[in-house]
C-alpha cells in the first residue's frame, strides 16, 4: 500500500469516528418549530368556534305568468363544526292577489358522519291572504349532507299534532361551467301518508318540483340568475289545486338574485 492511500485510509477512519462520538442535533431536533402558544389540545379547541351563514338561495319573481308568481327560499345556521342551530325559511305566492304560503323550520343537529348530520326540530306551515292567517305546526326529523359525486340531498319526515305523517326528499347540484358562472339543478318530492284536505294535501305522491336555474357571481356573495321552474301535481293534491283556480302543472321562466353572507 503506497503512503497516499495509507493517508488517505487513515483520514476516512478518522471522520467517520468524529461524526459518531459528535450528537445528531439535526436528528433530535423537532421537524418542525414549536409555536410559542401551542397547548395540548390546541386542534381539539379550534374544532369548537363558532361559525354563522346567512343565505338567501332563491329570491325571484316569474314576471310573465298569471299573477306574478314570486318565491322565497333561505336559510340561516350557527354552531361549531359537529353542533349546529338551524332556521330554515321557504315561501310563495302571488304578488297580484297578495296571497301565499310560507314555512319555516327550527332545527338542532349533530353531525353524525363526515358528510352527514342528523337534525330535528319544529316545522310551522302558514297560509294568509284576504286578511286571514292559520298555522300548522309539525314535529321534524332529518338528515342533511352530501351524496357521493357531490349531491347535496336533504331527507326529512313531518309529524303534524294530528298525526298526519308526510316526508320530503330535496336534492340539489351545482355545476360550475367557469369561476363564475354556475348552473344550479335542484329537485324536489313531497309524500304523505293521510289525506289532509284543510291544507289540500293528498295521500300518496303530492308533487314533484324541479329547477334549473344559471347565476353569475358578480361577487362572491351577489349572484343574479335565470332559470326555469317546473311543478306537477298528483292525485288528490292536483284536484285540491284546481278547486283553488291552480294549474295541475306549471312551468315558470324565472329572475332573481343569490346571495349570502
Amino acid at each position: 500500500m503506497s503512503f497516499l492511500s495509507s493517508y488517505m485510509l487513515r483520514s476516512v477512519l478518522l471522520i467517520t469516528l468524529l461524526l459518531a462520538a459528535s450528537p445528531a442535533k439535526a436528528q433530535d431536533d423537532p421537524p418542525f418549530p414549536e409555536y410559542p402558544d401551542f397547548k395540548p389540545g390546541a386542534s381539539a379547541m379550534g374544532d369548537q368556534h363558532f361559525y354563522s351563514l346567512a343565505l338567501l338561495d332563491l329570491f325571484e319573481v316569474a314576471p310573465v305568468a298569471a299573477g306574478v308568481p314570486a318565491r322565497l327560499e333561505g336559510l340561516y345556521r350557527i354552531g361549531n363544526d359537529y353542533t349546529r342551530f338551524w332556521l330554515k325559511g321557504e315561501g310563495e305566492g302571488l304578488i297580484s292577489t297578495g296571497t301565499g304560503e310560507a314555512e319555516v323550520q327550527a332545527l338542532y343537529s349533530r353531525l353524525i358522519s363526515p358528510y352527514f348530520e342528523a337534525q330535528a326540530g319544529v316545522r310551522l306551515d302558514t297560509e294568509f291572504g284576504g286578511g286571514d292567517l292559520r298555522a300548522r305546526p309539525q314535529l321534524v326529523v332529518g338528515l342533511e349532507g352530501l351524496a357521493p359525486y357531490w349531491f347535496e340531498v336533504e331527507p326529512a319526515l313531518f309529524l303534524s299534532t294530528a298525526g298526519d305523517l308526510s316526508a320530503r326528499l330535496e336534492g340539489s347540484y351545482d355545476l360550475l361551467i367557469t369561476q363564475r358562472l354556475v348552473l344550479q339543478t335542484e329537485a324536489e318530492i313531497n309524500l304523505a301518508l293521510q289525506e289532509v284536505t284543510d291544507w289540500g294535501v293528498g295521500s300518496g305522491l303530492n308533487n314533484i318540483e324541479a329547477g334549473l336555474r344559471l347565476r353569475y357571481e358578480i361577487q362572491r356573495e351577489v349572484a343574479p340568475y335565470v332559470g326555469i321552474s317546473w311543478t306537477n301535481r298528483f292525485g288528490s293534491a292536483k284536484d285540491f289545486a284546481r278547486a283553488e283556480g291552480v294549474s295541475g302543472s306549471e312551468v315558470h321562466l324565472v329572475f332573481g338574485v343569490r346571495l349570502w353572507r
